[in-house]
This record gives structure tokens, C-alpha cells and sequence, in this order.
């Protein structure tokens, strides 16, 4: 499995540590949001970054108090159809205000990876068919967006709208 970081191939630093093993005194460890619950306060103090997964179906908030703690947040993707994680990303990022990596893990195909770092996303577990190389063309496939997100490009609707396409009598086209 390929990671994309910042529309880049790149090497993980990061290992997942199962819960019950023992968390390495170095580099980046992520834990289940289980662990993190019951040994936060340890694994805070860790002089090591620290990541967290957690489950489609975990509200966001529920680690809102602390982000400021965690520099990862893994969010899994398990089947294709399932779009739970767009939106924890989005509220992670606009609502919440989390800036650490924020990573989309399990069933993440090329014809996802624009659309998830348009939520927010910043790292990909990239495996999908298409050769992981070929697969960075797609962030840039998409030029015009309907809606806005974490991203700010402005929508067709506002870039149809903007005063600089204003026809002389007001209107725009």
C-alpha cells in the first residue's frame, strides 16, 4: 500500500500499534481511540507524535478537547460507498480547528483522492488499482467545484457570479 502526503508519494513514519502491545519510545505511534481514552495522559507525554484512528462512525467531537495533543488523525474508509469520513474530516478541520495530518486509511481508490483533500484529507493509504504514481494525476483532474469546502476554491456558482463577468447591464454569464 502506497502513502500519498501532501499529493506527494512518501514514506510512512508512522506505525499502528496494536492495543495491548507495547507503544515504541520513538517515532510516530498510532493507537485506537480506545487507547487513547484510557492511557492518554501517558501517551501525550510520549516525546513522540502521536496518532489516533478511529471509526466511521465516531462523531468528530469526540476528540475535540484533544486535538491540541494528537499530531495524526487516521479515519477509515472500509468500503467505497461509505462517505461517514468526508464529513468528520470537514467538521475536524472547519469546525474544530485541526491542523496535524489528518489521514484517510482502508479502501482509498484514485476517483477518491481529490474529493477527500477537498474535506481535508492530507494523506492518502493509496489502494487503489491504478499504479500509485498515475493515481496523483487525479488531484488536479477536477478544475471546477459545485460547493465549497476545507480547500476554499470558489464554486461554479460563485466564480459564474463574480463582478468581474458582470455584463454591462448588471447581469452575469
Amino acid at each position: 500500500m502506497a502513502l500519498i502526503r501532501d499529493r506527494e508519494l512518501s514514506k510512512d513514519s508512522w506505525v499502528y500499534i496494536e492495543d495491548g502491545s507495547p507503544v515504541p519510545a520513538e517515532g510516530g505511534a498510532i493507537v485506537s481511540l480506545e487507547r487513547w481514552s484510557v492511557e492518554r495522559e501517558f501517551l501525550s507525554g510520549r516525546n513522540a507524535p502521536i496518532g489516533v484512528r478511529i471509526e466511521a462512525d465516531t462523531p468528530a467531537d469526540t476528540l475535540a478537547k484533544d486535538l491540541d495533543r494528537l499530531d495524526l488523525i487516521a479515519v477509515p474508509f472500509d468500503q467505497f460507498k461509505d462517505g461517514r469520513g468526508y464529513s468528520t474530516a470537514r467538521l475536524l478541520r472547519e469546525r474544530f480547528g485541526f491542523t496535524g495530518e489528518l489521514r484517510a486509511v482502508g479502501d482509498i481508490l484514485r476517483d477518491q483522492l481529490a474529493f477527500l483533500e477537498r474535506c481535508g484529507f492530507d494523506s492518502f493509504e493509496y489502494a487503489g488499482g491504478t499504479a500509485a504514481v498515475e493515481a496523483l494525476k487525479a488531484f488536479d483532474e477536477i478544475d471546477i467545484v459545485y460547493q465549497t469546502a476545507t480547500d476554499r476554491r470558489q464554486s461554479a456558482a460563485a466564480t459564474r457570479n463574480h463582478p468581474s463577468r458582470a455584463f454591462s447591464n448588471g447581469t452575469s454569464g
